[in-house]
Order: C-alpha cells, then sequence, then structure tokens
C-alpha cells in the first residue's frame, strides 16, 4: 500500500506539497497547473497578502519553459492569535494554488520541466518557525 504523503515534495517542515499534473500544453495556448499545500494540524501560514507589514507571505515562484500568466491563491481567512492585536490573513489546513502558464509561440516543442518554489513562514498558536521553502518540479510537454 503506497501511502499519498510519501510521495509529497516536502521542505522538512509542518508544510508540504503534493507532487502536481504533469501538463501539455501547444505551443501560443494558455493552461493551468494546480498546487496543493498540506498544513500540519495547529499550524497556519500568513497569506499571500499578510495582514501587517512586518509578516512573510507565502509565494509561489516559477521558472521554466513556460511564461507565468497568473497565479490564483485561495481566499485567506482572518483568525485571531493572542500574540496579535489584530485578526491575521492566513491559509490552514489544506489549500490550492492555481498558476496559468502560456507556452510561446517560439517555444521548443516536447518535455521540459517548470521548478517553482513556494516561500512561506509557519507559526502555531505560540510561536512562528524560520521561514522555509519548498521545492515544486512541474513537468510539461509543449506540442
Amino acid at each position: 500500500m503506497c501511502l499519498p504523503f510519501i510521495w509529497a515534495q516536502s521542505s522538512g517542515g509542518p508544510l508540504s506539497v503534493e507532487p502536481p499534473a504533469k501538463i501539455s500544453v501547444r505551443r501560443g495556448e494558455a493552461v493551468e497547473a494546480a498546487v496543493l499545500a498540506r498544513l500540519g494540524k495547529g499550524f497556519h501560514t500568513n497569506s499571500h497578502t499578510p495582514s501587517e507589514s512586518y509578516l512573510i507571505p507565502l509565494r509561489l515562484t516559477w521558472t521554466g519553459p513556460l511564461k507565468v500568466a497568473g497565479i490564483d491563491y485561495p481566499q485567506p481567512v482572518m483568525e485571531k492569535y493572542a500574540f496579535s492585536e489584530k485578526p491575521l490573513s492566513v491559509f490552514t489546513g489544506d489549500f490550492t494554488i492555481r498558476t496559468r502558464f502560456e507556452a510561446p509561440a517560439t517555444a521548443m516543442s516536447g518535455p521540459g520541466m517548470m521548478s517553482g518554489k513556494l516561500r512561506y513562514q509557519a507559526c502555531n498558536h505560540d510561536s512562528c518557525l524560520p521561514p522555509k521553502t519548498v521545492d515544486i518540479k512541474l513537468p510539461v510537454v509543449i506540442q
């Protein structure tokens, strides 16, 4: 029996990422890929739009043969924690980040790889851990 979390791309912290499914796209067209992130019980991470300027936002970046046309983060929740006077914009549990890619008309046909980096800072109700980055590999086929 193979458990799904064994295949997760992990940062060695409370957040892991399920490897995204391979995508295929024709030159000059667009495609979407989803990244599923899983936060351990009792942890949260600041959203991509933190409520305070000193908080480290969650950020997904990509490099590779496709152009990033947009990244859609899930709707954050506002939660109140003892260490903050105001509610914070956070993600908890499992959440999905969607990226829209475009294949340039001049892109080389064939297999390739998009390399992603998901930077985050996980916190629990008492403290925050140092920021971490999860490396993500997204196989692509350009037609």
